[in-house]
């Protein structure tokens, strides 16, 4: 029965993850998401107990995900930027999610407070490379982060010019990769020479 519930779950976070990455948390619509998990929305509410925490729960969730999916390195911070954009590629789900989330939860302020574990490490990590001489220390560390995460969204679903697709020519993803690299290298890096 267990095992049953926790498929359950999963289908019902999986549905909502498309949902709200979709519409918004506004715009989602609860018994569509019931529908395609096939749950019922009782059980839904059961164990989110509304539409802003299922909300909430896959929120955490992709967040977990993409710290996951992409592994954070002081030492590598150009690399990072170039693993951020092909996850954006990959799973552009979580960057709308973000979007939404500060359109209708957090338009100004700390998107990620609250979510200390997940922010910590980083900033504890950057401030090591930067003691090491690995990053600039000229910014501080949450700031330096916050800028390197939106140099690699540059061309996220969310980009108010230009977004890439999986699909786009390789030449284009390898010019965005390089450049890429090549900004964050230059503006967090020390010069060695």
């Amino acid at each position: 029965m267990r095992r049953d519930g926790d498929a359950s779950r999963r289908r019902l976070l999986a549905a909502a993850t498309e949902e709200f990455a979709t519409h918004g948390l506004a715009g989602a619509r609860v018994d569509r998401i019931a529908g395609t998990a096939k749950v019922n929305k009782q059980q839904m509410y059961a164990w989110f107990g509304s539409k802003d925490g299922l909300f909430d729960a896959v929120f955490a969730a992709q967040l977990h995900r993409i710290v996951d999916a992409v592994p954070f390195t002081a030492d590598d911070l150009p690399g990072y930027a170039v693993a951020l954009y092909d996850s954006y590629l990959t799973d552009p789900e979580i960057i709308r999610l973000v979007g939404w989330n500060r359109l209708e939860r957090v338009p100004v302020g700390d998107l990620l407070a609250g979510h200390g574990a997940l922010t910590e490490p980083k900033r504890a990590a950057l401030e090591q490379a930067q003691a090491d001489g690995l990053v600039v220390d000229t910014v501080t560390p949450d700031l330096l982060y916050a800028m390197v995460i939106g140099i690699a969204g540059s061309w996220s679903p969310l980009s108010g010019t230009l977004t890439a697709a999986p699909d786009d020519d390789e030449g284009a993803h390898r010019h965005r990769r390089t450049a890429l690299r090549e900004t964050v290298a230059r503006a967090f890096v020390p010069d060695r020479g």
